[in-house]
């Protein structure tokens, strides 16, 4: 079979047709699409599809085409566009079809259509005269190809523009079987100008990189790039938004079982995890001590474990009509955001606040940097999952009585009290769920939606929970503890009206 790798970005508009185009082959395959954190409805179009999707750890197609060639099934790989609706109903036979027949361990492809400025003006240039073997290739820019896994884990991806030319330098470098392969007509959307300086730059540092005339130390730093990129999809999306009200939905609330406990069940670590949740009290320790035990998986392994993990009923069409309802969605996670991302994009989420779990070549090292919206401002040695709201509501500046809070557990306490709606679930403990101004059935959403008809009023709703409350208590036989928790909703209620 051959593993077909798709990364995509903001393809909302195209994603479903590729797919359906590429499903015409006649080879056996499986379809990967890879979400490079998109902030339209590409991974939702693309699940429709019933595809596997996995979300990209960090920004870049390089990074994308990396963690793709990861969760592949088999040996051959073919790299295909998410945006180009022209390609023949037998593309991936004729990309693969040289490395089927033993004639080739790399395919390049080139379409019927004039070479692109950056091919003409930068590629060839440079490639004439420091790897002119290489000239020779119609279109060495092309991201239409295949390879087999083998030589692609051997090599390093680039994370920009430079990336295919990166990986025909590569191929050339190892002395493997490189065959160009014509794919008939490809029509395509010209780039701006500025895009084109951009690709234009990327290619020529990653040609001269590779002719070893460029030093490492020269080159902008990632943790720059990174930074940069955050902040522009955060003013993009702010653009996009008009942002007025804000719900925040703890992750728990949404999986059905945890992922940390399913996680180190699958990897044989079970036992390791109880000892080190009895013995680390400080919760920034104990996600330390378990993203060790996570150290060598890669991150689509770790996604695969998480899309077997059920999800609330119908959780994805309930964040699309909050969303329509003028809230902005975000997902909290005190895990790890390869997960916390993945989970965020399948059901349409805004943002996501988690943990960052360090990758090496998209594989864990065993290392966890707490990310700043669990660190209070003056003092970041501090671990407190409460401050979330009140970061949330900087970052934002959404005023905090326009905002919901949905959680769960009693680190979640001061949320539900501080949010302008404090939500929880059914199965709360009894000491969280006084501190909330709306109880949910558990495992649903659906009650949510209530909440973009009505405005924040807890007097109103406290006389619901005294309801729920009570109705949970005579159901469990404990007429004393709805007593007592009846009478603490009362003084809040007496406190509220003061």
């Amino acid at each position: 079979m051959i593993s077909v790798i798709i990364p995509a970005l903001n393809e909302e508009t195209t994603i479903r047709r590729v797919i359906q185009r590429i499903r015409q082959s006649e080879k056996a395959i499986e379809i990967i699409v890879v979400d490079d954190n998109s902030y339209d409805n590409t991974v939702t179009e693309a699940l429709k599809e019933k595809v596997r999707v996995i979300t990209s750890s960090r920004k870049g197609k390089g990074i994308s085409m990396r963690e793709g060639m990861m969760a592949a099934s088999h040996n051959i790989i073919v790299y295909l566009d998410a945006d180009i609706l022209t390609y023949p109903k037998n593309i991936v036979s004729i990309l693969a079809e040289p490395i089927l027949k033993e004639e080739a361990d790399f395919v390049k492809s080139y379409f019927d259509r004039q070479a692109g400025r950056v091919t003409q003006l930068v590629a060839k240039p440079l490639l004439s005269i420091f790897f002119p073997e290489l000239e020779k290739f119609m279109q060495p820019l092309s991201g239409m190809i295949a390879a087999r896994k083998d030589f692609l884990q051997q090599i390093e991806f680039e994370n920009d523009y430079g990336v295919d030319i990166a990986l025909l330098i590569d191929a050339y470098n190892k002395n493997i079987r490189i065959k160009e392969v014509n794919i008939g007509y490809i029509k395509n959307d010209m780039q701006s100008l500025e895009s084109l300086g951009k690709m234009s730059r990327q290619v020529s540092r990653t040609i001269l990189q590779k002719a070893g005339s460029l030093s490492n130390n020269n080159l902008e730093t990632l943790s720059g790039i990174y930074t940069i990129s955050d902040e522009m999809e955060i003013s993009i999306k702010e653009t996009l938004l008009d942002m007025k009200k804000m719900i925040l939905i703890d992750i728990n609330i949404l999986m059905e079982y945890d992922f940390n406990e399913i996680a180190v069940a699958y990897f044989g670590q079970s036992e390791h995890y109880n000892w080190l949740l009895k013995t680390y009290g400080d919760p920034a320790e104990r996600l330390k001590k378990t993203a060790m035990l996570l150290k060598g998986k890669s991150l689509p392994e770790l996604q695969f474990i998480a899309d077997t993990i059920p999800l609330a009923k119908n959780a994805a069409e309930i964040i699309k009509e909050l969303k329509n309802k003028g809230y902005v969605c975000v997902l909290v996670s005190e895990g790890f955001d390869v997960v916390a991302n993945h989970i965020k994009n399948k059901l349409g989420f805004d943002y996501c606040f988690s943990n960052f779990l360090e990758l090496d070549k998209s594989v864990a090292t065993g290392a966890l940097t707490i990310a700043e919206c669990f660190t209070p401002g003056d003092n970041k040695k501090v671990y407190d999952k409460s401050f979330v709201l009140e970061y949330a509501t900087k970052k934002f500046g959404i005023h905090g009585k326009n905002t919901v809070f949905v959680g769960n557990s009693p680190e979640d306490i001061p949320m539900l009290k501080n949010a302008g709606m404090g939500v929880v679930t059914s199965n709360a403990l009894p000491e969280t769920s006084i501190w909330a101004d709306k109880i949910i059935p558990a495992n649903s959403l659906e009650s949510i939606l209530d909440i973009a008809h009505s405005s924040v009023n807890k007097k109103s709703i406290l006389g619901q929970k005294v309801k729920y409350t009570l109705l949970g208590a005579v159901a469990l036989g404990t007429a004393a503890a709805g007593y007592y928790l009846y009478n603490k909703i009362k003084k809040k209620e007496e406190i509220a009206e003061a």
